[in-house]
């Protein structure tokens, strides 16, 4: 029996959205780009450290993996937490705390110990998406609530700035990208605990942490969504990841064409997330989740016969970031349809992980495809069958589930 569930009914949420939920939207969305930025820090600046400490190539590549994989696992307590003392407490108490690691990086940088510890450490900052789903989804209506969370699901971008804007404030001082984010951060946090509100009527549940994670992990949706979510967002990481390495590779490109494209890619999936929001408030998110991996799995088919680049291979590369961009944002919408709401926090933390952590195995198969059979033919089929399989699970299991009381 679930003893998160209050007593007395809550309040209907307002039939529009009122200037206090586009507050939270607009400050939640700031926040959760910032601290992705923050999160993000070490990537960018991945190879100056390989130079700087002589690591490896898999030591570079743990040493960028530790954040991604810690902040990705973080967000089950984080969400869990938040149901628990609301997002005006998280979201700048998390900020501030993302604030100590970034400074650390600064006499960090010399050993290569100290800087995996701090990576973990730097695993907070990716937290955020946790706070901010169950935030933005108590304060918008059903009928809005989908395109607010593919707008705050922008907040993503912030790894996309980081790639860009990290290095290039490096060239003015080795140290200048953690001062500029530490100082973002101050200024956010110190806004974030003025500005973010939590709804008056927000259901708090009384029962413990480990109780309401494991309320939450014995919901069957929740596994399903994480499955979903994995696909959708885990693509995302994963191309984020392996994409420039696979266009140098593949189409002999240079280091900054290659990541040009990337970047591009990045802004498509961006800008999709709230499309996919957005189409969730008018047809049911299963459909929109369904449609958008089919487009996926079916660009997956076209990039495994190695079209040209120009314009074959950009068309399908962008499609695809397309269609995995917009089921990132369905996914959440259909989050918020069929989770009860005193658990949208934890079940969002258990989702949000899966689906960081879903991105971190097709670059290994694609890589070991690639050193085995010299093609990236076989993981993009893989990739299709991956999609397909959610998109026919979304349409066929996920259209008809209806909200669990409880």
């Amino acid at each position: 029996m679930d003893t998160a569930a209050p007593k007395q009914p809550a309040a209907p949420v307002a039939a529009k959205p009122s200037a206090a939920a586009y507050r939270n939207l607009v400050v939640a969305t700031i926040g959760f780009a910032l601290t992705f930025w923050a999160w993000n820090l070490v990537s960018p600046l991945s190879g100056e450290f390989k130079d700087r400490l002589g690591l490896s190539s898999f030591q570079q590549s743990f040493l960028v993996a530790v954040p991604v994989i810690v902040g990705s696992l973080g967000r089950i307590p984080v969400g869990a937490l938040t149901d628990k003392y609301g997002a005006r407490l998280m979201f700048p108490a998390v900020s501030a705390l993302t604030i100590v690691p970034v400074l650390l990086l600064i006499p960090a940088k010399d050993s290569y110990g100290a800087m995996l510890a701090v990576g973990f450490l730097l695993g907070l900052g990716g937290t955020t998406f946790a706070i901010g789903i169950p935030l933005v989804n108590s304060w918008f209506p059903p009928s809005d609530r989908g395109l607010a969370l593919g707008v705050f699901g922008m907040g993503m971008g912030g790894v996309a700035l980081s790639g860009y804007f990290t290095p290039r404030i490096a060239k003015h001082g080795d140290n200048l990208p953690f001062l500029v984010v530490a100082g973002a951060l101050v200024v956010y946090a110190l806004l974030a605990a003025f500005l973010i509100t939590d709804r008056p009527d927000r259901p708090v549940p009384a029962d413990t942490l480990v109780h309401r994670l494991t309320e939450a992990g014995k919901l069957r949706v929740t596994w399903e969504l994480s499955a979903l979510y994995a696909i959708g967002f885990g693509g995302i990481v994963a191309f984020g990841v392996y994409l420039p390495t696979y266009l140098k590779t593949w189409y002999e490109m240079s280091p900054t064409d290659a990541g040009t494209k990337a970047a591009g890619f990045a802004l498509v999936t961006v800008v999709f997330r709230p499309i996919g929001g957005y189409l969730s408030d008018h047809v049911h998110p299963a459909l929109v989740t369904a449609g958008a991996l089919l487009l996926a799995a079916l660009m997956a088919i076209v990039q495994a016969f190695d079209p040209a680049l120009n314009p074959g291979g950009t068309i399908a590369l962008l499609a695809m970031a397309a269609g995995l961009g917009t089921a990132s944002g369905s996914v959440f919408a259909l989050v918020s349809q069929v989770t009860p709401q005193p658990k949208v926090g934890s079940v969002t933390g258990i989702v949000g992980a899966m689906g960081g952590l879903g991105g971190f195995v097709p670059p290994l198969v694609m890589g070991a495809i690639y050193s085995a059979k010299g093609s990236y033919s076989i993981g993009f089929m893989l990739l299709s069958d991956l999609a397909l399989a959610g998109c026919v699970y979304a349409y066929g299991r996920m259209r008809n589930i209806q909200r669990d009381s409880g």
